[in-house]
C-alpha cells in the first residue's frame, strides 16, 4: 500500500514539474520550436562535418549554424524589412487618396455586372462589401506600418529572441543525438516503436519546412515577377504576401493574383488581365500542383487532402508556427494509428 501510494505520488509530482516547466518555457516557444527545427534541418550537414572534424564539436556546431544564418536567417530579415518599408509606402499612397479601392471595386462592378449579381444573390450587399474592402485595404497598410514603427521601437526584445533561437539551436546541433537518446530511455515505449515516432517526426519537420518554403518562395518569386514585368504597384510588396499566402496549398497565391486579374479587365487592361490569369494559372499554380506534392506530400506520406486542413488548422491555432505544426501533427497520428492497427489489430 505504501509502495503504490509513494509511486502514485512520484508520478503526480512528475507530472506537475514537468508541466510547470513546460509553462514556463510558454513565453519561448517560438525560438524553441525553431531551434529545434533548425537542428533537424540542418543536421545532414552537421554530420557531414562531425565526420572530418569530429574531435571539435563545437567548431562543428558552429560551422553548422554559421550556415544556418547565412541560408536562413539574413535572407528573411531583408525580406521582412523591404515587406514593412513597402507596406508604409502603400500606406501613404491609400492616405494620400493617390490609390482610391472605391474606385476600383466601381470599375469592376461596372465591367462585370454578372460579379454584383452573383454577390446579390449570395445576400451580399455590394455597396458594404467596397466599404468592407476599401477598409480593410487601408487597416492592412496601417497594420503594416505601425508594426514597422514597433518593429524598430522592439529591435531589442527581437534580437533578444532571435539570440535565443541561435543559441539553443547551437545545442541542439552539439548534443541532438545525445538528447533523443535521453528522451528514448525516459519514453515508456520499446525502442522500435520510438525510434520509428522520432524518424518520422524528423522526416516529416524537414520535408515541411522545405517543401514549403521552396513552394512559397518559388511562387512568391513569380508573382512578384510578373506584376513588376505588368508594371502593377508594389509588385515587392505583393510578392512577399503571395509568399506568405503560399503556405496554404491550394489557394494561396491566387488570393492575391485573381483578384488583380480580374481588376485589370475591369479596367480594361485585356492584355495584361489575361496574361496574369494564363500565367497565375499555368505557371504559378502549376508550382504548387507539381512541387508541393513531390516536397511535402511525398515525404509526409499525407495525403493533399490531410496537408491541406492540418496547414489550415495549425494556422488557426498556432500561427505561422502552424505551418509547420499542423502536418506533424497529422503524421503524429497517422504513424499512431499505424503502430495500433499493425500491432494491436
Amino acid at each position: 500500500m505504501d509502495n503504490k501510494l509513494e509511486q502514485r505520488s512520484f508520478y503526480l509530482l512528475l507530472v506537475s514539474v514537468t508541466v510547470l516547466f513546460l509553462w514556463l518555457l510558454k513565453p519561448f516557444f517560438g525560438a524553441v520550436f525553431w531551434a529545434c527545427t533548425i537542428a533537424l534541418l540542418f543536421y545532414p550537414l552537421h554530420r557531414r562535418l562531425l565526420a572530418r572534424w569530429g574531435d571539435r564539436p563545437n567548431l562543428v556546431a558552429l560551422v553548422s549554424l554559421t550556415a544556418c544564418v547565412f541560408i536562413g536567417v539574413v535572407p528573411v530579415l531583408f525580406v521582412v524589412g523591404s515587406f514593412f518599408q513597402e507596406g508604409v509606402n502603400l500606406y501613404q499612397r491609400l492616405e494620400s487618396g493617390e490609390l482610391d479601392p472605391d474606385a476600383w471595386i466601381d470599375r469592376i462592378r461596372q465591367t462585370f455586372p454578372m460579379i454584383q449579381n452573383v454577390l446579390e444573390g449570395l445576400g451580399v450587399d455590394i455597396t458594404n462589401l467596397r466599404e468592407q474592402l476599401a477598409g480593410g485595404a487601408i487597416t492592412a497598410s496601417r497594420f503594416i506600418a505601425q508594426n514597422a514603427v514597433q518593429v524598430g521601437q522592439g529591435t531589442a526584445r527581437f534580437l533578444f529572441h532571435l539570440s535565443l533561437m541561435l543559441y539553443l539551436a547551437f545545442f541542439m546541433l552539439r548534443d541532438g543525438p545525445r538528447l533523443v537518446e535521453k528522451l528514448m530511455q525516459a519514453l515508456p515505449l520499446d525502442d522500435e516503436r520510438e525510434r520509428l515516432l522520432f524518424d518520422k517526426f524528423a522526416e516529416v519537420t524537414r520535408a515541411t519546412v522545405k517543401g514549403n518554403l521552396v513552394v512559397a518562395a518559388v511562387q512568391g518569386t513569380l508573382g512578384g515577377l510578373i506584376f513588376w514585368a505588368l508594371g502593377i504597384t508594389g509588385a515587392f510588396l505583393w510578392g512577399v504576401v503571395m509568399t506568405l499566402l503560399s503556405l496554404i496549398p491550394v489557394v494561396g497565391a491566387g488570393l492575391i493574383w485573381l483578384p488583380v486579374a480580374i481588376y485589370l479587365l475591369a479596367t480594361g487592361e485585356w492584355l495584361d488581365g489575361l496574361i496574369l490569369i494564363v500565367y497565375g494559372a499555368g505557371v504559378i499554380g502549376l508550382v504548387d500542383n507539381i512541387l508541393r506534392p513531390i516536397l511535402v506530400g511525398r515525404d509526409t506520406k499525407l495525403p493533399d487532402y490531410i496537408v491541406l486542413l492540418s496547414t489550415l488548422g495549425g494556422f488557426v491555432l498556432f500561427g505561422m508556427n502552424g505551418f509547420v505544426i499542423g502536418p506533424l501533427v497529422a503524421a503524429m497520428f497517422v504513424t499512431f494509428w499505424d503502430i495500433f492497427v499493425r500491432e494491436f489489430q
